[in-house]
């Protein structure tokens, strides 16, 4: 399986992140991002989305971390991961769905107007910012993982956007619960880092 990728991408990550804590084998391809190849026709040609990452395995082309993080637990079956109940699996989905919501119009895009220069309304992402911290705030001081009460590909979705959020002007000293959180994550075995999630 081949994972074009970009280092600094936390939606990438996601994807890094789960395949090291479940010991899946990926050949990491870099995206020279910066110079435009995820716009190449070579990338257009696996995603016409124009964006990373993407996954290759056989004939099989996947975009969206969210979507990618689903293929890898059930192709390897793994169900502590994403269980096939249907319980199980909508309650690891919803956290998803925040991945691609809230965080991604949160956290994730104040990090692109700070860290990357995107034109984006800054006090839009803040707001957005501090209502999703909030609720995970309130979530985690409860519960030690997002869902099921272990760890789930759910954690790998919403986590790196958060832990990345000072990079965007947004700072997690008033969300105890999510630091904890963070830090029982970079405790499991097998935890890759990135830039900036050390």
């Amino acid at each position: 399986m081949k994972l074009y990728d970009l280092e600094l991408s936390g939606n990438c990550y996601k994807v890094r992140l789960f395949a090291a804590l479940a010991n899946i084998e990926l050949n990491i391809v870099p995206v020279d991002f910066i110079n435009g190849e995820h716009k190449s026709d070579a990338m257009l040609a696996l995603n016409p989305w124009g964006e990373i990452p993407v996954l290759t395995d056989g004939d099989i082309t996947l975009r969206d971390a969210q979507a990618i993080l689903i293929y890898l637990a059930r192709k390897h079956d793994l169900e502590s991961w994403l269980p096939a109940d249907a319980q199980g699996m909508a309650e690891v989905q919803q956290w998803l769905s925040v991945a691609s919501n809230e965080i991604q119009h949160g956290p994730n895009a104040a990090r692109l107007v700070d860290k990357f220069g995107y034109a984006l309304d800054k006090a839009t992402t803040l707001n957005t910012s501090e209502r999703i911290l909030t609720l995970l705030e309130q979530r985690l001081s409860v519960h030690d993982w997002l869902a099921l009460e272990r760890p789930t590909i759910a954690d790998c979705a919403v986590m790196p956007y958060v832990a990345l959020a000072p990079e965007g002007g947004v700072s997690l000293s008033d969300y105890p619960a999510v630091n904890r959180w963070i830090a029982r994550i970079k405790e499991l075995p097998g935890f890759e880092p990135m830039p900036g999630v050390e």
